[in-house]
């Protein structure tokens, strides 16, 4: 129960949230290639992430985690963000989440404590595959590029 109460807030806060990363993001030095993506685009993934936690933690829907992941990996590539700041980005996200529920937290008991923990754990594996995912897709972009230059040269 707890940890849907916590998806909850996470939900209503979705706005508040995507703000204050992309501010985080944009003055951080290991994203400064962010300054390549179009301005409040950040902000909307992020705010997607946090206002759809619920669906993604309990539906659990590994193609649509996959697809999607790969999708932001793949632009992301196109718009000159390294592997790197996409990483470190993508990691930005989950702390601030866990920043979050900590300071939000309510245990009262150990139940709740069990629940928190829980959610901590699943959080903690859904941003563990979105860096997967998204790296693929960046590679596989890069992957492309190369196929393509190889194929002009060898023209």
């Amino acid at each position: 129960m707890l940890a849907l109460r916590l998806v909850r807030l996470i939900e209503a806060h979705a706005e508040p949230l995507a703000r204050s990363l992309m501010l985080k993001v944009v003055a951080d030095g290991r994203c400064t290639d962010y300054g390549n993506v179009p301005p409040g685009e950040l902000q909307a993934r992020v705010r997607e992430i946090y206002r759809h936690l619920g669906e993604w933690l309990v539906n659990r829907g590994e193609e649509m985690l996959r697809n999607r992941y790969m999708e932001i990996g793949a632009r992301r590539f196109h718009q000159g963000v390294s592997a790197a700041a996409l990483t470190w980005a993508i990691l930005a996200v989950k702390e601030q989440l866990i920043e979050f529920l900590e300071s939000e937290g309510f245990v009262d008991d150990s139940v709740e404590l069990v629940g928190e923990f829980e959610l901590f754990r699943q959080v903690d594996s859904f941003f563990d595959r979105a860096v997967y995912y998204a790296i693929c897709g960046y590679e596989q972009e890069r992957a492309a590029l190369q196929e393509q230059q190889l194929a002009l040269s060898s023209a």
